[in-house]
């Protein structure tokens, strides 16, 4: 490699550099900084955020490869990367005072999340197999050990145990796979494994174990069933910052590496994974709905929740073309807006000997603050995908994307199933403004988690006002990915 494309790859990694040099930076503040230090620790965090966001907005235009073809900056990259700034820098301001009252303020706490980003920043650029992989490993050791940051709680460390164990299965699985796949095509680079594919056969047993173990692999990262078992477990025993995160940044890092794969290396080989696809999204979108049912604790709900979320998302992809595309794109923006600000109000909830982790902390919540009630209304509606809100057109244009295709039996699947979601959205409501309070309300209400709420909440309106215009903008980001 001549120098020239050195410097052009340095370039095009410019994001991925920031982050990771400022997590170092900050491991090294952390060696010297005292407790008092937290707010410049959130600062610091934050402007090397907001860094890497402004070189990736400097990269945008004509897309541009890197070394040697396995990296790529292109307007799909730039939109999640984008989508994962947002995740990161809402988390970040979550954190301070979170932190603070758990006693665990520091500084490897942020260094790990800019390691978690980069890792991720990583993946969706990855035009290469091993690049993503290396990617996917990077966020996974990160988020690891952030999902046992409790040193001390046995459900934190349970949940890490049971999030290393299942994560090194599905990555073997994935490696598998990808092995099968080099084999037949020669290549790891996405756009080559393609042509390679479209000169093979579709029924060749050799392509079809290859493509199980891929969508096997991919499938655990999104939390779909049947590999959905970790999330309950891990959302509950992680610190709440770290689930909010979780569910928003690693699930959209985790479906963009689904649409490149599946839309460009396996698309030649679209009628194996259609099915597989279909029937697992509807199995996810069924287990989440009815199991979210019975839960006591909100976190666990969320995460179920976040399992039915997941295999909404599926049906896009299975929908396929732009508008199947648009339609995951959209809704994983708006899915950050809204599941970040549902976590930011259990988060103001911890204060004190209260955890606000149980659905019944908010019983007569809407009694004594109003408008802190209507904002979770907000959210929640927008959850279960009651209109006007951004929620509901994220599941609209994904049902529209099926029925365009001539999947309508999966789209009136998809509805009930919905609507069989909606009640434990709505008994939390009916929690907050039926019942008469049975404590009182101690908030941690920090400007930083009323900017949060703030930020999330606009986000959940505005989309839900303006839906055409988002919409024609992860419709403009396509274009690179689609084949």
């Amino acid at each position: 490699m001549d120098m020239n494309a050195v410097i052009r790859s340095v370039i095009a990694s410019g994001p991925e550099i920031i982050v990771i040099v400022g997590a170092c930076v900050l491991l090294m503040v952390g060696l010297v900084a005292e407790k008092r230090y937290g707010r410049l620790l959130v600062g610091a965090t934050l402007a090397v955020v907001i860094a890497a966001a402004a070189a990736t907005f400097a990269l945008a235009g004509a897309p541009r490869t890197a070394y040697g073809g396995m990296f790529v900056i292109d307007d799909f990259a730039i939109f999640f990367k984008l989508v994962l700034y947002l995740a990161t820098g809402l988390t970040v301001l979550m954190s301070g005072r979170y932190l603070e009252e758990e006693a665990i303020a520091r500084s490897e706490y942020y260094a790990l999340l800019l390691f978690a980003l980069s890792g991720m920043m990583i993946m969706v650029s990855g035009l290469d197999l091993l690049t993503i992989y290396v990617g996917l490993e990077l966020q996974s050791l990160s988020l690891y050990v952030l999902t046992g940051f409790f040193r001390h709680d046995p459900r934190s460390n349970e949940a890490a145990l049971k999030y290393i164990i299942l994560g090194a299965v599905s990555s073997g699985i994935f490696l598998y796979g990808l092995s099968l796949a080099y084999g037949l095509t020669g290549t790891t680079q996405l756009t080559d494994m393609a042509t390679a594919l479209a000169h093979g056969r579709a029924t060749d047993p050799a392509l079809i174990l290859a493509t199980i173990f891929l969508v096997t692999g991919l499938i655990f990262k999104v939390g779909a069933v049947p590999f959905h078992m970790w999330v309950p477990d891990v959302y509950e025993g992680a610190p709440t910052t770290i689930t909010a995160f979780l569910s928003v940044a690693s699930k959209a890092a985790a479906f963009a590496i689904v649409l490149r794969i599946f839309l460009d290396a396996l698309a030649p080989v679209t009628e194996i994974w259609t099915v597989l696809v279909a029937v697992i999204a509807v199995l996810t979108i069924a287990l989440g709905s009815f199991v979210a049912l019975v839960q006591t604790n909100i976190k666990r709900m969320l995460a179920y929740s976040s399992i039915a979320h997941a295999g909404f998302a599926l049906l896009g992809l299975v929908a396929g073309g732009p508008d199947g595309v648009a339609s995951v794109m959209l809704y994983l923006l708006i899915y950050t807006f809204m599941n970040l600000g549902i976590f930011g109000t259990v988060v103001m909830m911890r204060k004190g000997d209260v955890r606000g982790d149980m659905i019944a902390d908010y019983t007569g919540f809407a009694k004594t603050h109003r408008g802190l009630a209507l904002l979770m209304l907000i959210f929640l509606f927008s959850l279960a995908g009651i209109p006007p809100t951004a929620g509901f057109f994220a599941k609209f244009y994904v049902l529209v994307a099926l029925i365009n295709q001539g999947y309508v039996a999966l789209a009136v699947i998809a509805v009930l199933l919905s609507a069989v979601a909606a009640f434990f959205y709505i008994r939390i409501v009916m929690l907050m403004y039926m019942r008469e309070p049975t404590r009182s309300f101690d908030l941690a209400l920090t400007p930083s988690l009323r900017l949060v709420l703030a930020i999330a909440g606009l986000g959940t309106v505005g989309i839900g006002i303006l839906p055409s215009w988002f919409l024609d903008l992860a419709q403009g980001a396509i274009l690179t990915v689609m084949r």
